[in-house]
């Protein structure tokens, strides 16, 4: 199995999913706690017409809420963003409070289970998707350095 993750800021809706094609995506992970985005830029991310364009795809979409981070870690990053006068989108980074508390935050997750679910639904090239640009500012960094620590997979950030 090999790990992608993408977000969609700095995205148009055809670049986004042309990735997933480029990419032979065959199941991607939607690890957001909401699943919508504000305004029409990036409506196509939102969860109904995300999923069905990916039914459309033929790519196998999950949700996962339980790797999502909870609202107090991220208002935690919020703060930090704005005492950096720095926009979410803008983001290049996490800061190091974000990375302790989600660890955290994750340390009980059952990453064998879903290592198990994946290999039972004949998953491949696995994509994890949250919507910061750069994977550095996104906890899906975090998720994918998990999943290559324990098994080794192979981790491109799209």
């Amino acid at each position: 199995m090999k790990i992608y993750t993408i977000g969609v800021f700095g995205s148009t809706e055809q670049q986004f999913f042309a990735k997933l094609v480029e990419n032979k995506i065959d199941t991607f992970c939607d690890i957001r706690q909401r699943r919508g985005v504000r305004g029409s830029e990036y409506a196509f991310v939102n969860s109904n017409y995300l999923q069905h364009k990916l039914a459309e795809m033929d790519i196998k979409y999950g949700h996962i809420i339980e790797l999502a981070p909870t609202t107090e870690i991220r208002e935690k990053q919020k703060a930090v963003d704005l005492a950096n006068g720095e926009r979410k989108r803008d983001r290049t980074q996490l800061g190091h409070t974000f990375i302790t508390e989600y660890k955290k935050h994750i340390e009980n997750y059952d990453f064998d289970a879903l290592v198990s679910h994946l290999d039972d639904i004949g998953a491949n090239r696995v994509v994890f998707f949250c919507v910061e640009q750069y994977a550095s500012a996104c906890h899906r960094s975090i998720v994918a350095e998990e999943l290559c620590n324990r098994y080794n997979y192979e981790v491109t950030h799209l």
